[in-house]
């Protein structure tokens, strides 16, 4: 059973354009999130390269290379596919951790599963 938390309006999240962040609880430590929209559809993922645990943006938000194809690792280079995560190259090991949206009625949810938690305050 998953529970869904609203993230943001529809609206915030624009093909190839600024990632919203979000915290969640993943294997019982605290994470950046963000979630992006690529193709028409929005995406989420674990702000924590594969290729050395560390987030990924180079600026707060900025995940997309210059030409909106790829998600780029600021510190190493390692390139992922917006839609699935997967590694698309550099220095990967393994895709992005994937969370689950969802949108209805110009809102953007994310789902909780039993290794990703909300962050409680």
């Amino acid at each position: 059973m998953t529970d869904a938390i609203e993230l943001c309006a529809s609206a915030d999240l624009i093909d190839g354009g600024r990632a919203v962040a979000f915290d969640v609880i993943y294997a019982g430590q605290s994470n950046r999130a963000f979630a992006i929209r690529f193709e028409g559809q929005a995406h989420a993922y674990l702000n924590r390269c594969s290729h050395v645990p560390m987030e990924m943006d180079y600026q707060e938000g900025q995940f997309f290379d210059d030409t909106g194809r790829w998600l780029l690792c600021s510190t190493h280079g390692a390139a992922y596919a917006p839609d699935s995560g997967a590694c698309a190259g550099g220095p990967c090991r393994g895709g992005l951790v994937k969370i689950k949206l969802t949108e209805s009625n110009g809102t953007v949810y994310w789902h909780t599963e039993p290794q990703l938690k909300s962050v409680e305050f």
